[in-house]
């Protein structure tokens, strides 16, 4: 499993998107949260940034959309130049056909769990994503503390995804740091966004090259990942 860097322009300079997507050289995905103000205390973007964003990078956007009726916007941004494309369960109206719609348009589906949300109900649904996103604070801002209570969680999805096979990716969101990626590897993540933690550093492009090496070096011990 290849450890996956996603950093967050939520935590980026607004004005100057085009800029701070460069300045993430050598990060796997811009993660681009999208909020509605209505799923989620906060505004932020839609389809007209993704759109132009997707223009001035080379990087494959990664929308997350915390959004209400995500089955009617979703589309929508992969039309706009999103590679992959996540919706919340607990917005979804119906999550299999959205995911289906997602990837008969050419993106990847991925689905996100809220802290509360637990993984069980939706085993069954698994073989229809190609990325899962457990929150690991409570969706609507950047710069929260992680809840390490959602670690046991990771886990058991690591668990599930190891029982059916599956080439499921694992992505978590919320106060991934440098003290808190290793602990998130070591659950079971391999996909991990970072927000303040890369573009709050000096440098973020060596920023997102040491969460990757302490991502790595877990990686290369923990259990879940030598099983196969």
């Amino acid at each position: 499993m290849a450890v996956q860097i996603n950093p967050s322009i939520l935590s980026a300079d607004f004005a100057r998107l085009a800029e701070e997507a460069k300045a993430v050289q050598g990060a796997d995905w811009l993660h681009v949260d999208v909020m509605d103000n209505h799923f989620v205390p906060n505004l932020t973007l839609g389809v007209p940034v993704v759109e132009s964003l997707a223009r001035a990078t080379d990087t494959p956007l990664d929308c997350h959309l915390m959004i209400e009726d995500p089955d009617r916007w979703a589309p929508q941004y992969v039309e706009a130049g999103a590679s992959s494309v996540t919706f919340h369960v607990e917005a979804a109206a119906a999550p299999v056909r959205l995911a289906r719609e997602i990837r008969a348009k050419g993106a990847r589906a991925s689905m996100a769990l809220k802290p509360a949300t637990p993984i069980e109900p939706f085993e069954d649904l698994l073989p229809e994503l190609d990325m899962l996103l457990i929150m690991t604070v409570e969706p609507g801002f950047g710069g929260q503390a992680f809840l390490d209570i959602m670690l046991p969680k990771i886990r058991r999805t690591r668990e599930l995804i190891g029982k059916h096979g599956l080439q499921l990716w694992l992505q978590v969101d919320g106060g991934v740091s440098a003290s808190t990626i290793e602990r998130c590897a070591d659950a079971g993540a391999d996909v991990f966004v970072a927000g303040s933690a890369v573009y709050g550093a000096e440098d973020p492009a060596e920023a997102v090259r040491a969460l990757r090496a302490q991502a790595e070096a877990v990686t290369a011990k923990a259990s879940w990942a030598c099983d196969h």
